[in-house]
C-alpha cells in the first residue's frame, strides 16, 4: 500500500484511464460498453486508484468512470486534473490555462461529471500556463481545498522549482510525471517528492520506446533475461522496478485489455533481486531537472 496525503491508502499499482477515450484522446471511447466493463473489471481485480483528467476526451473519460463505477466503492480513490484545454482533434490545439476562475470552474465541473461532492486528489495539470502566475494557480487550489471541494492537491508537468514554490503555499500530496526504465528526465522531481513525503505517480511507467528504437532494443535485451528468470513479462519487470525503486511510487499503467491489466496488477508481487534493480537502474542515467534553472 501507499498513502496519499496521510489518509488515502491505495494499492501500489493504479490504473491510468486516459486510453479509454477516442483516437488521440479525443472523443468518447468507441466501444463504450467495453470501457465500462474494463473499469468494473479493474475494481473487481483490486484497483483502488484511478487516474483521469478533464482534458481526456475532453470530459468523456470522467463521465465514463462515473457511469461505470458510481456509486463508488469506499476504498476507491479517483484523481483528476485541470488546467489543460483542447481545441480539436489535432494535438497542436492542446494548451495550458492558469486563469484562476477557469481552474475553479474546472474543479467544480470535474466533481459534477464524476458525481462526487469532493475530489479525492486534484492535480494542476500543467505548470506551463502563461496567463496567470503559478503562485496564484496554487493558491486557487488551496482555497478549493479549504472549502472542501478538493481533499488533496497534486501537481503534474511541473519543475522542481515550481514544486518548491507550491509546497510553500499548500500541502502537496502527489506529483505525476513521465518516469520509467528508459526515460529519467524527472529524477530530480521524484527525489523532491520523496523528501517532501508526497506520492510520485509515474505515467508511461512501462514504456521503453520513448527513447527511440535503438535504445529500446538495448533496454529490452537487458530486461528479457530478468523477465525470464521470474517467469514474468517485460512490463511486469518494469513495474516491479518502479515499486522497488521508490516506496513513494504509485505507477498508473493504462490499458484497454483486461488480460494486460491483470498482468500489471500481478507485478506488485514480483520481487526483483537487489542486483536486478541496480542493473535496471543503471540502464539510463538519472537526470537533473532540465527546467530548474530555466
Amino acid at each position: 500500500m501507499v498513502t496519499i496525503g496521510g489518509d488515502l491508502a491505495v494499492g501500489r499499482i493504479g490504473f491510468g484511464a486516459m486510453q479509454l477515450t477516442g483516437t488521440q484522446v479525443w472523443g468518447d471511447y468507441p466501444d463504450r460498453e467495453a470501457g465500462i466493463a474494463l473499469l468494473r473489471g479493474a475494481v473487481e481485480r483490486g484497483v483502488t486508484f484511478i487516474d483521469t483528467a478533464d482534458v481526456y476526451g475532453p470530459h468523456y473519460n470522467e463521465l465514463l468512470i462515473r457511469d461505470a463505477l458510481r456509486p463508488y466503492p469506499r476504498d476507491l480513490v479517483i484523481a483528476t486534473k485541470g488546467g489543460f484545454v483542447r481545441g480539436g482533434f489535432d494535438y497542436a490545439s492542446l494548451d495550458a490555462v492558469g486563469n484562476v476562475q477557469y481552474l475553479r470552474q474546472s474543479a467544480h465541473m470535474s466533481a459534477r461529471r464524476l458525481g462526487v461532492d469532493h475530489i479525492d486528489l486534484y492535480y494542476l495539470h500543467s505548470g506551463r500556463a502563461k496567463d496567470a502566475p503559478f503562485q496564484d494557480q496554487i493558491a486557487a487550489l488551496a482555497e478549493l481545498r479549504q472549502q472542501g471541494l478538493i481533499k488533496h492537491i497534486g501537481l503534474s508537468n511541473i519543475t522542481v522549482e515550481q514544486f518548491a514554490i507550491a509546497v510553500d503555499i499548500v500541502e502537496i500530496a502527489a506529483v505525476t510525471a513521465v518516469y520509467n526504465v528508459a526515460v529519467r528526465i524527472e529524477s530530480a522531481l521524484i527525489s523532491a517528492a520523496e523528501a517532501h513525503g508526497a506520492v510520485f505517480s509515474p505515467w508511461h511507467p512501462i514504456t521503453i520506446t520513448d527513447a527511440g528504437p535503438e535504445e529500446a532494443s538495448r533496454i529490452r535485451a537487458v530486461l528479457e533475461p530478468i523477465a525470464e528468470n521470474h517467469n514474468a513479462t517485460i512490463a511486469q519487470v518494469a513495474l516491479a522496478w518502479q515499486l522497488q525503486r521508490s516506496p513513494a511510487a504509485l505507477p498508473i499503467p493504462g490499458t484497454t485489455n483486461i488480460r494486460h491489466l491483470e498482468e500489471n496488477m500481478k507485478a506488485s508481487t514480483l520481487k526483483l533481486t537487489a542486483r536486478e534493480v541496480t542493473t535496471i537502474t543503471n540502464l539510463v542515467p538519472e537526470q537533473a531537472d532540465p527546467d530548474a534553472d530555466a
